[in-house]
């Protein structure tokens, strides 16, 4: 595989310059919702779409020209949630089974995007060392491959980039004729209110990826020391001219009043989900010991000690953000699926003595009040947990549309 400084030095500096502003046009257009209705559109597949997360991204709802012509998740609850949203061509089932079935027709595609269940890559998986779901990236490039795509997009833990699969992944990919590179990204540098950190490996036909990807980065962490602001024509791993402070979590969730109830509610949205949970008053007495933001367990085990768990009691030493309260004027970090949980990470209100509720999940993932979720409140916090942000996909869409663009 080429090393990036060989390709950049093969690659006409001029040329690169234009496709640069080229990229920075699209997305500063797509931001202020000024994009050209392009008549040009472009056919796409999501496999293990989940609740559409990254088809929500690639969308022209978030302002591009790509139309999802089929899908498939495992998951019930996501495909109704997919089919609500996107129009009822998502299949429910394995898609090892759909792939040997005599029925199945994939239909033809320009881009194929997914991403096969992480958690075989994932550190919290300790015994992923020859996990079979390490494996469904191969049934995810037979359809590539069945639909004639010239494009594709594998979304996963960062943790794979590091694995003997990934090594698999590209040489799969450049016997079938792809150009092939990947990197990691993270969701706030591309609008998202949430230090989420996920792998990308993008596949192209007919121009090497490496020249656009990863995409420059749109905002920029204001606590940083060494902020790099980049001017037009600077390498890929810079930013965009103009680039934004990183989103918070009082700019994203500041507005909602205090949620109502336990249940999902027969409201418009947002109030839909925004819910709460029937704590024990242990809980409530240990949310209230910390008020703080970024109090955690540690503070909890300080001020509060009968209050604190024995099995915390006993670990003096681990993650700092478990039970611990989110930052008004920060990102959020990971939201998972068990963000109720407060035990299970940082997922407790800046202010309130109470976890986040579903909804406020959902805007932390960039997701819009007006997408719909199916399902329990269960289903969709698995659903809200395991997605995709929106907007960090519609930054990877930029790419591929740009590499469109460059299509001979």
């Amino acid at each position: 595989m080429l090393s990036n400084s060989k390709l950049m030095n093969n690659v006409n500096k001029f040329k690169k310059l234009d496709m640069l502003k080229e990229d920075q046009a699209i997305y500063e257009a797509r931001f202020c919702g000024k994009l050209p209705e392009e008549q040009q559109k472009y056919r796409l597949i999501d496999l293990f779409a989940g609740a559409g997360g990254m088809t929500l991204g690639f969308s022209e709802s978030f302002g591009q020209p790509f139309e999802p012509i089929w899908a498939n998740d495992f998951n019930e609850y996501c495909v109704k949630t997919y089919n609500a949203n996107f129009g009822n061509h998502c299949v429910a089932g394995d898609i090892v089974d759909i792939l040997n079935s005599t029925k199945t027709d994939i239909p033809k595609a320009d881009v194929v995007i997914g991403g096969p269940p992480c958690q075989g890559f994932s550190l919290l998986n300790k015994q992923r060392e020859g996990d079979p779901r390490n494996q469904l990236w191969r049934p995810f490039m037979e359809i590539v491959e069945k639909s004639g795509a010239d494009v594709f997009v594998m979304e996963n833990v960062p943790q794979l980039l590091d694995t003997y699969e990934h090594g698999e992944i590209v040489g799969y990919a450049e016997r079938m004729g792809f150009k092939v590179w990947q990197d990691k990204l993270i969701a706030t540098d591309y609008g998202v209110a949430q230090k989420r950190i996920r792998a990308f490996i993008i596949g192209c036909r007919f121009f090497h990826p490496a020249i656009v990807f990863p995409p420059r980065k749109s905002y920029y962490n204001p606590e940083a020391n060494n902020i790099q602001i980049a001017l037009p024509g600077m390498g890929n791993d810079g930013y965009l001219p103009n680039p934004r402070k990183w989103e918070t979590v009082r700019k994203v969730i500041g507005d909602l009043p205090p949620p109502e109830g336990t249940e999902i509610r027969d409201v418009p949205p947002p109030l839909d989900l925004h819910f709460g949970r029937n704590p024990t008053q242990m809980s409530i007495d240990r949310y209230k010991a910390i008020p703080k933001e970024g109090m955690n367990r540690f503070d909890l085990q300080k001020a509060r000690p009968d209050l604190t768990p024995n099995c915390w009691l006993k670990k003096k030493t681990g993650s700092t953000d478990l039970f611990g309260r989110l930052w008004w004027e920060k990102p959020s970090l990971t939201i998972r699926t068990e963000f109720f949980k407060p035990e299970k990470g940082r997922y407790l209100h800046p202010e309130q003595h109470r976890p986040i509720t579903h909804r406020e999940a959902a805007r932390l993932q960039s997701f819009p009040d007006n997408f719909t979720f199916k399902g329990s409140k269960i289903e969709i916090a698995k659903q809200i947990g395991n997605a995709v942000p929106p907007l960090l996909a519609a930054r990877v869409a930029d790419v591929v549309r740009l590499l469109f663009k460059l299509k001979p």
